[in-house]
């Protein structure tokens, strides 16, 4: 470079050039955990608002079935190498707002990442001795929004309710992440469609007969006598089936009845398609029937089945969240507790632990306190 250069003019473009590269320095240098780093998804919006799902009982009940079920768990601190428990268990993991019951909190923040895919915590305080994360706060995802480098790919701030909070420390936010954009964007039109059913059934409820029209066939009528004369025949309809009509007023069925229509077709497949989008078994929708020779034995291979398919994308997103060094020691993991909601039968415990005092594996006292800790 002459020495002409270095007096050289920069323009627009030689400015957001450089820019551009300073900020993928930057992003080359942030350490992996940090709320900086951008998924593909992370500023996706959503194509139905969580309050019209909510209004259709197959997405109601897949955020009940995954969410409540997680939530419900026992958060675990264990030895990553030999997962051996460690005690005591930090109060965060298992009541992360001190204001709610730490069921409600992971509830919510099971259902953020179930539906908006990104799940936001704010943290109120921190150990004095270790400056790990001591308490937080769930915010509702909507509250949050982004600000991104030139490049827009990379989130270099984030923002609750329009205001700028802190990278690091008390009033920053602890981010997850789930494994795609969130089931309001994944399968918004799918929900959509159920909204739109539900309303269908909700009118052929209010009026069960097809749509019809009422033609007058003599003079035009005013707006007035037309309206008293559909009021009349709705009203005469919810009270009998048989209709009378004079000579000046002809009737005409435009529509279809719910059985023509389908209706109940239609919304079963809605919900067979919800309950794929959600990863939930459709029978735990009652999106199709479930074999009538379900015994005990093979239910506690569907729970295990809900477990690894429904509930663990999400389970890991926060488990490996909470077992960064913000939160956990080096050679600590957080894990929930799975073993409550799959324990077997008191005779297939039985048997377990007869096989496992025998060979050494457990103690009777070990055995009381399990079933103690499991009742």
């Amino acid at each position: 470079m002459g020495i002409r250069d270095s007096f050289k003019l920069l323009t627009a473009a030689d400015l957001l050039t450089a820019q551009q590269n300073a900020d993928l320095v930057t992003a080359s240098l942030s350490p992996v955990w940090s709320p900086e780093s951008l998924y593909n998804y992370a500023t996706t919006t959503p194509i139905v608002t969580r309050e019209a799902s909510m209004s259709v009982p197959s997405v109601a009940r897949a955020r009940n079935l995954i969410c409540g079920t997680a939530a419900g768990m026992e958060r675990i601190v264990r030895d990553k190498r030999t997962g051996a428990r460690i005690e005591p268990q930090p109060l965060i993991f298992n009541q992360p707002d001190r204001r709610v019951a730490g069921s409600i909190t992971y509830a919510w923040t099971l259902e953020d990442l179930l539906f908006f895919g990104k799940s936001f915590w704010r943290v109120k305080s921190l150990y004095a001795e270790t400056n790990r994360i001591k308490e937080v706060e769930r915010i509702q995802p909507e509250r949050v929004d982004t600000k991104l480098n030139a490049l827009g790919t990379e989130i270099i701030e984030y923002r609750v309710d329009g205001k700028t909070v802190p990278t690091a420390g008390v009033g920053s936010l602890v981010t997850f992440w789930s494994y795609n954009e969130g089931l309001l964007a994944v399968a918004g039109r799918t929900i959509l469609s159920a909204i739109e059913l539900e309303k269908t059934a909700l009118n052929y409820a209010r009026e069960p007969m097809p749509q019809v029209t009422l033609k007058s066939n003599g003079s035009i009528l005013p707006k007035e006598r037309i309206q008293a004369l559909l009021d009349a025949w709705a009203a005469s309809r919810k009270a009998r089936a048989t209709a009378f009509l004079n000579a000046d007023i002809s009737f005409e069925q435009l529509g279809f009845d719910p059985e023509r229509l389908q209706l109940n077709t239609a919304r079963q497949y809605i919900a067979l398609e919800i309950a794929r989008a959600a990863n939930v078994p459709a029978y735990y929708l009652s999106a199709e029937t479930l074999s009538s020779n379900l015994t005990y034995s093979n239910t506690i291979q569907e729970r295990r089945a809900l477990i690894d398919f429904s509930l663990a994308p999400l389970i890991h997103a926060i488990e490996e969240r909470l077992s960064m060094p913000d939160f956990c020691p080096s050679g600590q993991v957080v894990k929930f507790d799975l073993d409550t909601f799959l324990r077997g039968d008191i005779e297939t415990r039985v048997k377990t632990y007869e096989t496992l005092v025998g060979i050494g594996a457990m103690t009777p006292d070990e055995v009381r306190q399990q079933e103690e800790f499991l009742s």
